[in-house]
């Protein structure tokens, strides 16, 4: 059974559309008005070894926030969506990743319940037209839209753009153990991962 999903969500702010497929090559077909955050999308896709369409515009010259946050809360829907009931499913997933100075975590669990633990830490600056505060943004709608327990947290690192693209490849890498299927029960005690 293909574990696909396409969400659409249209607003006053913006209009996105999402297409997963978690077993695919990490092919990524990306479209937003953020150049970084096109190019974070893009590891998602690449080093979660799913593939990823994504067509976002917004209202991007008040700033990057709606933009950022609509989309991870669609991408997390669409996520969730393809996951179908979640039968066979690893659940969690955790990567710890290097690059260069740079050492990030990420833990999820694919648990229907919400929550979102940001250690990250990061100051107000910019990664050319990307605020850097909107990662954490991203984080927490995607853990939303996514109904799962996400945990994200810096160990090292000082450069604002190893940092950020370690956390989205360390965060792409958890999602990518989660979501393989390596049974055939629910991975629950209570019997439901949907609430």
């Amino acid at each position: 059974m293909a574990r696909t999903a396409t969400v659409t969500r249209r607003t006053r702010e913006t209009a996105i559309t999402v297409t997963v497929d978690l077993d695919g090559t990490g092919r990524g077909d990306i479209e937003t008005p953020i150049p970084f955050l096109s190019h974070m999308l893009d590891q998602i896709a690449r080093h979660g070894s799913i593939d990823l369409a994504v067509r976002a515009t917004g209202d991007v010259e008040i700033d990057g926030h709606h933009t950022t946050e609509d989309l991870a809360i669609v991408l997390g829907r669409a996520v969730d969506q393809a996951l179908g009931d979640r039968v066979g499913i690893r659940r969690y997933g955790e990567a710890t990743l290097p690059m260069d100075e740079a050492l990030c975590q990420s833990a999820l669990d694919l648990s229907g319940r919400t929550y979102f633990v940001d250690r990250l830490a990061l100051p107000k600056a910019k990664i050319g037209t990307f605020d850097v505060e909107l990662t954490s943004v991203f984080f927490e709608g995607f853990a939303r839209g996514a109904q799962c327990n996400l945990h994200v947290r810096k160990l090292e690192g000082d450069n604002l753009h190893h940092v950020v693209e370690c956390t989205f490849k360390s965060f792409a890498r958890a999602l990518r153990d989660a979501v393989r299927v390596e049974g055939t029960t629910l991975p629950s005690t209570k019997g439901t991962l949907t609430e």
